[in-house]
């Protein structure tokens, strides 16, 4: 299994993000590829060798371009800035070409920053709108990370904590805010935090939101064979600190595939909820981080039918997703048991097929290929390409998984 370890020793923002995936090995003509599917041509993208104390590494940079006014005989050069809703957000990024879990961990990350700026300034998610976050460099971040962890394959991402946020003040849309900011505390709740020395923003939002995405665990480095280095360069040039974030990109041993860890289960039953909202929820639950939601239909009191909604999630995630069933469905109350999953190593691969290259999940359980799955989504898109039924792109996919078995 592909693992990273986020070193946040300078601090962890989206553009350090980037930097360090890129230093790993991330491909930026990639990455400005994938980029492009987002129709935006607000920005460019570039990334140079640079240092901190010492340190050489990746500054990941977005160019936003500036927009011409013409007023009267002469031309005024300003760079506009445009408030974007989360709900304008979502839709751009739900509407482009990227590939779905890319699209999936955006949003993801962009419904849990809402979440807690909405929080702060008493506002549904929805209805919140970004400034800094919100601009398209923020945007870039949050899209372009998620890109850079999908083209390297990483499966599963764990974090250093204590994390140091740094302290004094910083200002932004709304005046100046203490360090660290309230959307980032809000974001960090249940991971060990400590202000440290450094008189500056260590954690940005956009880094916190990426972290709670993402990382499964927070402690120390886990055992792992080492593959690649990577650090990626924030703006500052810190007195007593590298403003660095060290990416360690590892595999795990077999031994290892078989993966356990442990998530929470929430249930209600509910007999008084419509089939809109429970698809509504749904939705609303895996954008927010769900593992997985599912209905079982049961029997209730008065001999009433009814339906038991699950969700599973990881423990960090419990809490606010338990908040969502409250307050997006009629029940009254929402069990919790912990869990502990075993799973098989995934990997993603692509296979040739009369129909084109199809995406092929396989599981591996003591390095061994146990199973496969076509991904539906991009047999959907070749089967519409080759005006084929779906149902023969998934067969010849599976045709030529089977000879990957072992």
């Amino acid at each position: 299994m592909k693992v990273l370890y986020l070193d946040c020793i300078g601090g962890i923002s989206g553009d350090m993000t980037i930097g360090a995936l890129l230093d790993l090995g991330l491909d930026l003509k990639t990455l400005r590829r994938e980029m492009a599917k987002l129709k935006l041509d607000e920005f460019e993208v570039s990334a140079r060798r640079d240092q901190r104390q010492a340190i050489a590494g990746m500054k990941f940079e977005v160019h936003v371009h500036e927009r011409h006014h013409e007023h009267g005989r002469g031309h005024q050069h300003e760079h506009e800035h445009h408030d974007r809703s989360f709900h304008e957000i979502k839709q751009l990024i739900e509407s482009s070409k990227l590939a779905d879990d890319v699209k999936r961990h955006a949003v993801g990350a962009f419904r849990r920053l809402a979440e807690a700026e909405g929080k702060i300034h008493g506002l549904a998610p929805e209805k919140v709108h970004f400034h800094e976050v919100g601009a398209v460099d923020s945007i870039v971040d949050f899209v372009g990370a998620c890109i850079g962890l999908r083209e390297l394959g990483i499966e599963k991402v764990v974090a250093s904590a204590p994390l140091r946020t740094g302290f004094g003040v910083v200002d932004c849309a709304h005046g100046r805010f203490p360090v660290p900011g309230p959307a980032t505390v809000e974001l960090l709740k249940g991971v060990a935090i400590y202000a440290g020395d450094e008189e500056a923003e260590l954690i940005t939002p956009t880094g916190a939101a990426l972290l709670r995405e993402f990382v499964t665990e927070f402690g120390p480095m886990p055992a792992m064979t080492v593959q690649a280095i990577g650090y990626g360069l924030g703006t500052r040039n810190l007195p007593k600190t590298p403003n660095v974030l060290r990416a360690v990109l590892g595999e795990t041993s077999n031994g290892d595939a078989k993966q356990a860890d442990r998530i929470v289960v929430l249930e209600t039953n509910l007999d008084d909820v419509s089939p809109q909202v429970l698809g509504d929820v749904m939705e609303r639950a895996l954008a927010a981080g769900a593992l997985d939601v599912f209905h079982t239909p049961i029997q209730m009191k008065k001999n009433r039918p009814g339906v038991m909604l699950s969700v599973l999630c990881a423990p960090e995630d419990a809490e606010r997703l338990s908040r969502l069933l409250l307050t997006d469905t009629t029940a009254f109350g929402v069990r919790r048991t912990e869990a502990q999953r075993l799973k098989l190593e995934r990997e993603v691969v692509k296979v040739k097929t009369a129909f084109g290259a199809v995406e092929v999940k396989l599981g591996r359980l003591d390095g061994r290929v146990v199973s496969a799955s076509p991904e539906f989504e991009n047999c959907k898109r070749a089967a519409v390409k080759a005006k084929a039924p779906v149902r023969r792109v998934i067969t010849a996919a599976l045709a030529q998984a089977e000879k990957l078995y072992d």
